[in-house]
C-alpha cells in the first residue's frame, strides 16, 4: 500500500494548487469534522486512495500531498453530521466536486446515486456516488490571457447573445468535429458571420459545467441553456472538449477580429436544487454557509431564483467563490466582462435587495473586475425582485420595459406614443436620475428566453409541447402577433408581412439610444416553431439553422448595424433635452406626429396615434452638424405620413423596412423624399437631412 507524504501546508489558495512536489489542497467547510482528498485512476473509474487533510485554519481544511502531478483525477469527501434542521447535510459516501476545480474529466449526468436517501426519510445512505460523479483534474497554472484592447465602450457596443453549442452545430462551413464547441465558435466561418453582421461583443450563454434538472431525463430531455451550474470555474466538457485551452483559443480568435467576449454567469443558484436535490458539491461541504436557508426551518432553501436554492453571497464563502471565479475567467481566458443572470438575487440579504450588497461593493472596488463590462439582469422572482435602474452606475442593465414597449407599439396597441419616445430615447426616466449614461440601458426585443424574432411575428400563442410540461411552461404574455396565420405558412403575402415586421423591429432596436442586444439567429429569421422556453431543447428546435438562413434579412440587418456605427447621433449616451446644444441652432430632438407637426401638449395623449417621428440634431463622426429623422409606425393598415420640414435640400432615405413604400421622390435623386409617404403596416425608416 502506498503511503503519501502529507503535511499541513497552506490554507490558501482554495482548491487544488500544483507545486513542484505535489499539490496543496484547501477546502472551505466550517462544520466538517474531516475532509478527504480522494485520488482516482486515469480513467476516473477506480478510487485509488483517500487522504485526510491534516491542517485546519479557521474554516479551511488543508494539506500538501507529495507526488501528485498534473492530470491526476480527484474528488472530495466530507465527514460531518446529517442534521438538516440545522442546515447540515454531510455524507462521506457522496463524492463531491471541488467548487474550485479547474477541469473535469466528463460532463455531469443525472443519476439516482447522486441523491442522499435520507432526504426522503431513510435511516442512512452508504451508497457510494463516486462512479457517477465527474472527477476534478489537477491542472497547471496558465499564463495570463490577453484581453481586447481597448475594450469597446458601451456607446459603441452591439451585443450578440449566442449559445456556444447552438451557434455552430449546424453550420456546414465549420468542420463537423468542431461544430457545437468553442473551437466551432472560434472558427473562421463563425467569426466571418459575426463580422459581417457588425457586432462588437458576443455574450455567451452559461458555459460553466452544469447538471440537468432531475425532471428532464425521464422526459428524454436535457438542459441546453446551462443555467444550472455546479462547477463555475470549469468550461463544460460538452462545449469545450479541449478544456480551458480551447476556450482561450476561441476568445483569442474573436479578439483578433476585434470582437469582445462576455459570459452570462449564474451566481444566483446552483444545480443542487432544493431540499430533494442531489449532493454533488457545496451541499456536502457547507450547505448552511453557501446557501440561504429558511430561518424558520433550515431544512428548506430560500428560492428567489425559482430554481430550488440561492447562494448566500453576503457571506464570506460565497462572496469569495464568485470573486475568485470572475478573476479567473478574466485573467485565464481573457474574458472582457459578465452578464449576471437574475442579478437581484446576488444582491439580496435576508431582508431583501440591497444596492450596497457585499458582492456589488466588492466588484466595484476590485481593480480588475471594476474595469470590465458588467451587465445585470435586474430582477428575480422574490419579493421586491424587480430592480431595473438600481444597479451600480457603471453597470449596464437589461431593459425589459424597452422590450415590452416596442412589442406592444408595433403590435398596434393604443396609447403608447409617449412611452415609446422615452424608450427609444434611452430610458432616461430609469437611468438619468442617477447620472448614468443612457448606454447602460441594454435594449432588446428578443433574447434566449422567449420567442425568436421570427416567432414573435408568427405566433400569438406559445407552442411548448416539446418541453413535456403540457405547454404550461414559458411566458404567456408575449405581446406577439401572427399576421393572420398561426405558425408556418405557405402564403407569400403573409410571409412578406412577417419579413417586413422583422425588419421594422430590427431597425428600431438598432436606431434606439442605449446598447442594442441581438439574439442569436434573429438576423437570419431563426424560428423555434413557437417554443418560447427552449431551455431543454438541445436539438434543431434551438440550434441555429444555417441552411434556412434568410440572406435578405441578414443583408438588411448588416445594413442597419452599419448605419448605427456610421451615425454616432444614434448612440449618444446623453439624455435628450429638446433644446439646442453643442453649439447648434436646432434642438437635439423634436418629436412629430404623422402630419409632420410637432407633438405638443395633448397631442401626446392621442391614444389612436400609430406613428412617431423623431428629428435628431447633433454631430456626425467627423464633427460636422447632422440631422436624422427616425420614423416608427405600429399596427396594421395604411398610414399617410408627412415628413417634418427639412432645413436643407430635403430628406435622403437611408433605410426603409416597409413592405411597400410609395413616397413622392425627386427624379434627380430617387432617395430624396419630397412628398407624403404611405406607410403600409409596421415600419421603421431613417432619413438624413441633405445640406442645401
Amino acid at each position: 500500500m502506498r503511503h503519501d507524504r502529507v503535511t499541513d501546508s497552506s490554507a490558501g489558495p482554495l482548491g487544488v494548487t500544483l507545486s513542484h512536489k505535489g499539490v496543496n489542497v484547501a477546502v472551505h467547510s466550517p462544520a466538517a469534522e474531516a475532509i478527504e482528498f480522494c485520488l482516482f485512476s486515469a480513467d476516473g473509474d477506480e478510487e485509488l486512495r483517500r487522504i485526510r487533510l491534516p491542517g485546519r485554519t479557521g474554516d479551511i481544511h488543508h494539506g500538501h500531498v507529495e507526488g501528485v502531478s498534473a492530470g491526476a483525477r480527484y474528488g472530495l469527501r466530507a465527514h460531518g453530521p446529517w442534521r438538516p434542521e440545522d442546515g447540515h447535510r454531510f455524507n462521506a459516501a457522496k463524492l463531491l466536486v471541488d467548487p474550485y476545480a479547474r477541469a473535469l474529466d466528463r460532463a455531469f449526468a443525472e443519476h439516482p446515486l447522486l441523491y442522499d436517501a435520507r432526504r426522503l426519510g431513510a435511516a442512512e445512505d452508504t451508497a457510494d456516488s463516486a462512479g457517477v460523479v465527474p472527477k476534478g483534474i489537477v491542472t497547471p497554472p496558465l499564463p495570463l490571457a490577453a484581453r481586447l484592447q481597448p475594450p469597446p465602450s458601451f456607446e459603441r457596443q452591439v451585443v450578440y447573445e449566442l449559445h456556444v453549442r447552438g451557434f455552430s452545430k449546424l453550420n456546414s462551413e465549420v468542420p463537423e468535429a468542431l461544430r457545437g464547441t468553442f473551437a466551432g465558435l472560434g472558427h473562421a466561418a463563425s467569426i466571418r458571420h459575426l463580422k459581417a453582421l457588425g457586432v462588437t461583443t458576443v455574450e455567451l450563454l452559461p458555459i460553466g459545467a452544469w447538471l440537468d434538472e432531475r425532471h428532464l431525463p425521464p422526459l428524454g430531455l436535457s438542459n441546453y441553456w446551462g443555467y444550472n451550474p455546479i462547477a463555475w470555474f470549469v468550461p463544460d466538457p460538452r462545449l469545450a472538449p479541449g478544456g480551458m485551452a480551447e476556450v482561450r483559443a476561441a476568445v483569442a480568435a474573436l479578439h483578433a477580429a476585434g470582437i469582445a467576449v462576455i459570459l452570462d454567469v449564474v451566481y444566483n443558484h446552483s444545480g443542487e436544487s432544493d431540499h430533494l436535490g442531489p449532493t454533488v458539491s457545496m451541499r456536502g461541504l457547507d450547505n448552511a454557509g453557501y446557501y440561504r436557508l429558511i430561518p424558520e426551518d433550515r431544512r428548506f432553501y430560500a428560492n428567489d431564483a425559482g430554481c430550488g436554492n440561492i447562494l448566500a453571497l453576503e457571506r464570506p464563502a460565497g462572496l469569495r467563490l464568485v470573486m475568485d471565479c470572475m478573476r479567473y475567467w478574466v485573467e485565464t481566458a481573457g474574458i472582457d466582462g459578465f452578464r449576471f443572470d437574475l442579478a437581484t438575487t446576488l444582491a439580496r440579504r435576508d431582508t431583501g435587495f440591497d444596492p450596497a450588497a457585499p458582492i456589488l461593493s466588492a466588484i466595484d472596488q476590485d481593480p480588475l473586475l471594476s474595469q470590465v463590462i458588467l451587465i445585470a439582469e435586474p430582477w428575480d422572482i422574490g419579493y421586491g425582485g424587480y430592480q431595473v435602474g438600481a444597479f451600480p452606475a457603471s453597470w449596464g442593465e437589461w431593459n425589459d420595459r424597452y422590450r415590452d414597449t416596442l412589442r406592444r407599439f408595433f403590435k398596434g396597441e393604443d396609447g403608447l406614443i409617449g412611452e415609446l419616445a422615452t424608450r427609444i430615447a434611452g430610458s432616461a426616466d430609469i437611468f438619468a436620475g442617477r447620472h448614468r449614461p443612457l448606454s447602460r440601458s441594454v435594449n432588446f426585443v428578443t433574447a434566449h428566453d422567449g420567442f425568436t424574432l421570427a416567432d414573435l411575428v408568427a405566433y400569438e400563442r406559445k407552442a411548448n409541447a416539446a418541453n413535456g410540461e403540457q405547454n404550461r411552461d414559458g411566458n404567456d404574455g408575449n405581446h406577439s402577433w401572427n399576421n393572420g396565420v398561426e405558425g408556418e405558412t405557405g402564403d407569400p403575402a403573409v410571409a412578406r408581412r412577417r419579413a417586413a415586421d422583422m425588419r421594422a423591429l430590427f431597425a428600431a432596436l438598432l436606431f434606439s439610444r442605449g446598447t442594442p442586444m441581438i439574439a442569436m439567429g434573429d438576423e437570419t429569421g431563426r424560428s423555434q416553431n413557437g417554443n418560447n422556453n427552449a431551455y431543454a431543447q438541445d436539438n434543431e428546435i434551438a440550434w441555429m439553422n444555417w441552411a434556412r438562413a434568410d440572406t435578405e434579412l441578414l443583408g438588411f440587418a448588416s445594413t442597419v448595424v452599419g448605419l448605427r456605427a456610421a451615425h454616432p447621433l444614434l448612440s449618444d449616451p446623453r439624455p435628450l433635452s429638446g433644446q439646442p446644444r453643442d453649439g447648434l441652432a436646432t434642438a437635439d430632438v423634436v418629436w412629430h406626429g404623422a402630419d409632420g407637426h410637432p407633438l405638443i401638449g395633448d397631442r401626446w395623449n392621442d391614444g389612436s396615434a400609430r406613428v412617431l417621428v423623431a428629428v435628431l440634431s447633433g454631430h456626425d463622426g467627423a464633427g460636422d452638424a447632422e440631422r436624422l429623422c427616425l420614423v416608427l409606425a405600429g399596427g396594421e393598415g395604411e398610414k399617410l405620413m408627412t415628413l417634418p420640414p427639412s432645413t436643407g435640400a430635403g430628406w435622403h432615405l437611408l433605410v426603409d423596412s416597409c413592405e411597400g413604400l410609395t413616397p413622392e421622390t425627386d427624379r434627380r435623386d430617387p432617395a430624396l423624399v419630397t412628398g407624403p409617404i404611405m406607410l403600409r403596416g409596421r415600419v421603421t425608416m431613417l432619413f438624413a437631412d441633405v445640406a442645401g
